[in-house]
């Protein structure tokens, strides 16, 4: 058999394999059960959230408990409108999260590039240093962090709040796992043909890497936009305030309602489930290629 026609009947047999169904088996059935189950475990309280949200007020705390109100109402929505500068809010928000991710993203990535592809010394300890920062929680760092806020006079800014979210290792470790599997050859080629490290970089290491810095920077904006705790010790204008910050402040305003806190809840998430969606394969392609989805 020559080898053209060995490659034909492989290219055959395999267009066969990915036309034919798969087969269900006990094992597929049982991950499909497990995996509807952790779906509905999951979306329960969401579907709960929006549901309390939308019920008449005092409807959220009668017995027995009931999914659906007496009607459907966005009275809980217009409250929470009014109470509070929800426009500004989301703009800073919006605001803080973009150069948050922006900044991350670019220093991540030129922080792990130079673990992975440079030789210097004491690289092993500095690397070490930094993978124990993944270990440290943050809010043992928020009085120092603070403090050094005070200083600069970056007190009620945005680059109070975006700065200190800015040095992330997490996101370090994860872009230099993704360096280490990209192949030496390719740079390699272009030092030949002159190009410097900081051209390899930035032509060729970075657009290879478009999957893991599209994962890298939704977690990094989820991350930020649900950020509570520094925004709040940073922040005391309420000019200035981010929307998780803000939503708290209205709901302290207006006693414990539950179909406000509901709504509240929604309108802060709403924009994210809008992230997560349009930009779920790149999240998942990144993941898979930084080597973590099996470790």
């Amino acid at each position: 058999m020559s080898a053209i026609g060995f490659r034909r009947r492989t290219v055959a047999r395999a267009r066969e394999d990915e036309g034919r169904a798969p087969r269900w088996t006990a094992g597929r059935f049982a991950l499909l059960a497990l995996a509807l189950l952790l779906a509905a475990v999951w979306v329960a309280p969401l579907a709960w959230a929006l549901a309390t949200s939308l019920k008449p007020e005092g409807e959220a705390t009668r017995t027995p408990l009931r999914w659906i109100g007496s009607r459907i109402t966005f009275h809980a929505y217009q409250q929470v409108w009014e109470s509070g500068d929800l426009g500004r809010w989301m703009f800073n928000t919006a605001y803080i999260s973009v150069m948050t991710t922006l900044l991350t993203v670019v220093l991540c990535s030129m922080a792990a590039y130079g673990f992975a592809r440079t030789e210097f010394r004491g690289r092993r300890v500095l690397y070490g240093v930094v993978l124990a920062g993944i270990m440290v929680p943050p809010q043992v760092l928020m009085a120092p962090l603070f403090a050094q806020m005070v200083r600069l006079g970056l007190v009620d800014t945005y680059w109070g709040v975006i700065l200190p979210q800015v040095a992330v290792p997490a996101m370090v470790f994860i872009l230099v796992k993704f360096f280490d599997g990209v192949p030496r050859e390719l740079e390699e080629a272009a030092f030949v043909d002159g190009a410097g490290r900081w051209r390899v970089f930035w032509t060729i290491v970075m657009p290879l890497s478009r999957p893991v810095l599209a994962a890298v920077a939704i977690f990094t904006f989820i991350s930020t936009w649900n950020n509570f705790l520094w925004p709040f010790l940073v922040t005391t204008d309420p000019n200035g305030m981010t929307l998780p910050v803000g939503l708290v402040n209205v709901q302290t305003s207006y006693g414990l309602r539950y179909e406000q806190m509901m709504a509240s809840v929604v309108i802060a998430g709403l924009p994210l489930l809008v992230v997560f969606t349009l930009f779920q394969r790149q999240i998942v392609r990144g993941v898979a290629q930084t080597g973590l989805a099996g470790q």
